[in-house]
């Protein structure tokens, strides 16, 4: 695993494979920010093998391990483990998920002091599948989805998982809110507030966990993907 330059001060790398429930696979991608005191915000982190923990320290020194979302959170502990001095952010609703973690603070709406001016956030509220915090990374104009966006490849899964992918709208052309998480906001007054600042920040790029980066026109890109949220 190494880093790729996605834009400025922010890297990506992709990791292995994860299977989840149902025996669904899927992959998984980190995020690295460098912030303007040289400081690193390591976004959804992956396995973490010794190439990878080289081509971080080069970067600069880890100081945040953010966990985005309470789906996202098999490979705290060894981050944890490796940069005892970071600080741990979890998403809502993880903390009591992940009783052997000992978190330094809980994600909400408004940035925290250490990151203000640089990354802003919003927590997408209402969704009784995950409590999901998407991130605005000022300086390169990019967005941070983690579930709430996915696009795997036709051929990702096979047999019934190919099917039922199919219809829930994984491996549609470009990245797309699955239809379980359509389906799964039930306090969409809540959400629609939550995507209405998303869709205000001037971005050009976005990132997901889970599928093909945009490297243009990411504001308009937003929009288009969270029209059916009326």
């Amino acid at each position: 695993m190494t880093l790729e330059e996605f834009a400025e001060d922010i890297w990506i790398t992709d990791g292995p494979e994860i299977v989840a429930a149902a025996g669904f696979h899927y992959p998984t991608r980190a995020a690295v920010i460098r912030l303007a005191d040289q400081s690193l915000f390591v976004w959804s982190p992956i396995e973490l093998d010794q190439a990878l923990r080289d081509a971080v320290n080069e970067l600069g020194e880890v100081k945040y391990l953010i966990a985005p979302n309470n789906l996202h959170h098999s490979f705290l502990a060894e981050w944890r483990h490796a940069y005892p001095l970071a600080k741990l952010y979890a998403a809502p609703g993880l903390v009591s998920k992940r009783e052997d973690l000992k978190f330094d603070g809980i994600l909400g709406d408004t940035p925290n002091m250490e990151w203000v001016d640089q990354i802003d956030q919003v927590v997408a509220d209402g969704n009784v599948l995950t409590n999901e915090v998407v991130f605005y990374h000022r300086k390169s104009r990019t967005v941070l989805f983690t579930d709430l966006l996915q696009q795997m490849p036709k051929d990702w899964y096979r047999g019934w998982r190919r099917i039922v992918a199919m219809l829930d709208l994984m491996t549609e052309d470009q990245p797309t809110v699955p239809r379980k998480f359509r389906l799964a906001f039930k306090d969409r007054k809540a959400a629609r507030q939550a995507i209405d600042k998303i869709e205000s920040w001037p971005s050009e790029k976005v990132l997901m966990a889970h599928g093909t980066p945009v490297h243009s026109n990411g504001q308009q890109f937003i929009k288009d993907a969270f029209n059916w949220l009326k």
